[in-house]
């Protein structure tokens, strides 16, 4: 089952520079273009514009591959160690 999300939620998702998070800044549910490629999105597929928590770029992503995080949660869950 897909889940829907909705403008406001905080999303996080990996990426080839690792793991980012943002907030949904619109649903897409229509192609549109998006930098320099076409978002083909529907209203059973959408897509979501999201902007990046650490920068002011703006990312486009379906919805399996985003998962609902808590504002305050880490987005990794790696642990560092202090070993001496």
């Amino acid at each position: 089952m897909k889940r829907a999300f909705k403008v406001g939620d905080h999303v996080g998702w990996n990426s080839e520079a690792g793991h980012v998070s943002g907030t949904i800044k619109r649903k897409i549910t229509s192609a549109i273009k998006f930098k320099t490629y076409t978002v083909r999105a529907s209203k059973d597929d959408p897509q979501y514009l999201i902007k990046i928590d650490k920068t002011d770029h703006m990312a486009m992503h379906k919805g399996t591959a985003l998962k609902i995080i808590h504002k305050n949660a880490p987005v990794s869950s790696k642990r560092t160690t202090n070993s001496k």
